[in-house]
C-alpha cells in the first residue's frame, strides 16, 4: 500500500509515520520472539533460520479487515507455496481466540499469539499501538539469516496488498 492510495491528508500522514517507524529495521537483525501458536506450541523466530519468513502483524483475528486479509492470503498459493518462505501471522489475541478463528475459517497457516506480555513482539517490531492495545498492520520480510529485508505498515482498517508481498519475496532469498 502506498500513501497515494489513501483518501485524506491525515491518512497519508499516518501511513508515512507508521512506515517511518518500521523502516529502520530494514538491513538489521530481526527482533527474536518466543510466542505460542494457535495450538499452544512455542515458536521462535530462530526456528525459521535457513529460510525466509513473511511476518504479518494483524490487530485482531475476528475483525472484517483481518479476516478478509487472512482468507485472501490463504488463497494466495503462489505466496504460500514457496518452500523457502514461511508465512506467519502474529496477533495480540489469545491462543484460544486464534484457534477458534483458524478453525472457523479452515486456516492452515501459523498464527502466533502476542497476548502476554501483551504486544511484546509487536513493540519489538515498532508496530504496537499503545493507545488501542493492538498491533498495527505491519509486515516484515526476513531472510534466512534473520535480517529484515522489507517492511510495510498500513493504517488500521486498510488491508495490505498481496502484490507488494509478491514483489518483495525475492529479497528474502538467502544472500540475495
Amino acid at each position: 500500500m502506498t500513501p497515494t492510495s489513501l483518501s485524506t491528508p491525515e491518512q497519508v500522514a499516518e501511513a508515512r509515520d507508521m512506515n517511518a517507524e518500521a523502516q529502520p529495521l530494514i538491513g538489521s537483525p530481526a527482533p527474536d520472539f518466543s510466542l505460542l501458536d494457535q495450538h499452544g506450541r512455542t515458536v521462535t523466530l530462530k526456528s525459521f533460520r535457513g529460510g525466509g519468513v513473511l511476518l504479518i502483524f494483524v490487530p485482531f483475528a475476528f475483525t472484517d479487515t483481518c479476516t478478509n486479509e487472512l482468507v485472501e492470503l490463504q488463497g494466495a498459493t503462489d505466496l504460500l507455496g514457496h518452500d523457502d518462505i514461511t508465512v506467519t501471522v502474529v496477533s495480540c489475541d489469545s491462543i484460544y481466540t486464534l484457534k477458534a478463528w483458524a478453525d472457523a475459517h479452515s486456516y492452515a497457516g501459523g498464527i502466533l499469539s502476542d497476548f502476554w506480555p501483551h504486544g511484546q513482539a509487536a513493540r519489538a517490531y515498532g508496530v504496537f499501538n499503545e493507545d488501542k492495545g493492538l498491533a498495527n498492520r505491519g509486515s516484515f520480510l526476513i531472510d534466512g539469516d534473520g535480517i529484515v529485508r522489507w517492511a510495510v505498515v498500513s493504517p488500521i482498517g486498510r488491508p495490505r496488498d498481496l502484490d507488494a508481498y509478491r514483489a518483495a519475496l525475492p529479497l528474502a532469498v538467502r544472500g540475495g
